[in-house]
């Protein structure tokens, strides 16, 4: 029979660009948010294309639609950052703590600077959900996963498993006072911006109303 093996030669290096760690990934995902962001603020969702937001933040179409199924979905890395924010806070939250006096101490809206202007533009999309149902959505969902978290550190604290149905109803109400705060807040500095006032103002009204949901653990 005849030998039909093909000598390949050495296999030379792949060439192109080198793949895009985790890190450039969530980086690119979030800069891509923000102007979306911006966009949407000055035009509107509806006038807004995805076409625009790609161009704006430097990469093809092809970028944004792998990396968001919708244009109203470009919004979600820097929602994340603002319940991650609470998240954060919650988490670390010492066992012989108030909570009340923990969130007074380490909680912010953002997890990072306000001069970056990430914290401002997560309130100007927290103020859009009220009139786009699109980022609305994108929002609610937001809130509903971060009950896991919210629920996993009330059942800690209270010595309760995280299935129990007294958990899981502070976790929700949890949850439902943050985005009221969160609202109340937004369009509170929505002319001024985040002041040192306004932001005392909303950690006051967040402790005490969540430290009504603690007592109990």
């Amino acid at each position: 029979m005849e030998d039909l093996t093909v000598d390949s030669g050495p296999i030379t290096p792949r060439r192109g660009r080198p793949p895009v760690s985790d890190r450039q990934r969530e980086r690119q995902r979030l800069d891509i948010s923000r102007h979306a962001v911006r966009l949407f603020a000055e035009q509107g969702v509806a006038a807004t294309s995805g076409e625009q937001i790609a161009r704006a933040a430097g990469v093809s179409e092809r970028t944004l639609w792998r990396y968001f199924p919708s244009k109203e979905s470009c919004v979600e890395p820097l929602l994340t950052k603002s319940v991650g924010a609470f998240q954060t806070v919650l988490y670390a939250w010492p066992p012989e703590a108030d909570l009340t006096e923990h969130l007074r101490a380490a909680y912010r809206p953002a997890l990072d600077s306000p001069s970056d202007g990430d914290a401002e533009a997560v309130l100007a999309v927290v103020r859009m959900t009220h009139d786009e149902p699109g980022l609305r959505a994108v929002y609610l969902v937001l809130r509903e996963r971060a009950e896991e978290t919210f629920t996993e550190v009330l059942a800690e604290h209270a010595g309760r498993p995280a299935d129990a149905l007294d958990v899981r109803m502070r976790a929700a109400a949890m949850s439902a006072v943050l985005k009221v705060a969160t609202d109340d807040f937004a369009q509170a500095v929505a002319e001024r911006g985040i002041t040192p006032e306004a932001l005392r103002r909303h950690r006051e009204q967040l402790a005490e109303a969540l430290s009504l949901l603690t007592r109990t653990s």
